[in-house]
C-alpha cells in the first residue's frame, strides 16, 4: 500500500492565503482552481473553512448527521415562497425560493446528498412554476431541467418542462417531455390529462 502510495504521490507547488492560511492557491497563478497547473483546491478550501468556523471541531462527525436548524430554514423559506406564488407575489417568490437554494446547497460536506437533492429539486420546481406563472419560460425551463438532472424519475420536472416548452410554442418537445415523465411514472393522472392536451394542440395547429 505504501508503495502505491509513494507512487501515485505529485508534489504541488502552493501557497497560503487567507482566512489564517487556511486556504491552498495556486503559487504561480494565486488561484483556487488554476488550469495551467492542473490544480482544484476547492474542495479542499470549502472543508478549511469548515474548520476555521468551527475552531472547537476536532473531527467531521459521523456520516449521515443532518442540521436540524438548516432543514428547518429550507422549510420556512419554501413556504414562505410558497405563500407569495399563491398571494400572485411572483417576483418576491422567486426572491424566497432563491434564498432557500442558497441555504439547502450550502449543507457541509458530510450531510447526506439524498437529502439535499430532494431539498433543491423541490424548489427548483416550486421556483420554475413561479418563473412559468410570470412568464419567463427561458428560466421556467431551466430550472426544470435542472429539476431533471438531479431527480430524473420524478414527474415534477418533467411537467414543469412540459409546461415550459409549451409556453414557448414547442409542442412536440412538450409532448416528448411529457412521455419521457410518463416512462418513469406511467399511471400519473396529471402527465396523461397534460398529454392529451398538448397532443389536442397539436392536430389543431395541423388543422
Amino acid at each position: 500500500m505504501q508503495a502505491l502510495i509513494e507512487a501515485d504521490y505529485k508534489p504541488v507547488n502552493l501557497k497560503l492565503g487567507p482566512p489564517n492560511d487556511a486556504h491552498a492557491f495556486c503559487a504561480v497563478h494565486g488561484l483556487e482552481t488554476c488550469q495551467a497547473c492542473g490544480v482544484d483546491f476547492s474542495g479542499m478550501n470549502a472543508l478549511a473553512k469548515i474548520f476555521v468556523a468551527n475552531p472547537h471541531l476536532v473531527c467531521p462527525p459521523p456520516p449521515q448527521v443532518v442540521q436540524p436548524q438548516r432543514s428547518q430554514a429550507v422549510t420556512k423559506t419554501k413556504e414562505d415562497g410558497n405563500a407569495l406564488f399563491k398571494a400572485n407575489k411572483l417576483k418576491e417568490a422567486v426572491s424566497m425560493y432563491n434564498m432557500a437554494l442558497s441555504v439547502a446547497s450550502g449543507r457541509l460536506l458530510w450531510e447526506p446528498n439524498a437529502l439535499m437533492r430532494e431539498e433543491l429539486s423541490t424548489v427548483l420546481s416550486n421556483r420554475s412554476a413561479a418563473y412559468f406563472a410570470a412568464g419567463d419560460y427561458m428560466s421556467a425551463l431551466v430550472d426544470a431541467e435542472l429539476v431533471i438532472q438531479i431527480k430524473r424519475p420524478w414527474s415534477k420536472g418533467h411537467f414543469r418542462k412540459s409546461k415550459a416548452l409549451v409556453g414557448m410554442g414547442r409542442l412536440e418537445e412538450a409532448s416528448d417531455a411529457i412521455k419521457l415523465g410518463l416512462a418513469f411514472e406511467p399511471t400519473n393522472a396529471e402527465l396523461q390529462s397534460f398529454l392529451e392536451e398538448i397532443d389536442g394542440r397539436i392536430e389543431r395547429r395541423k388543422a
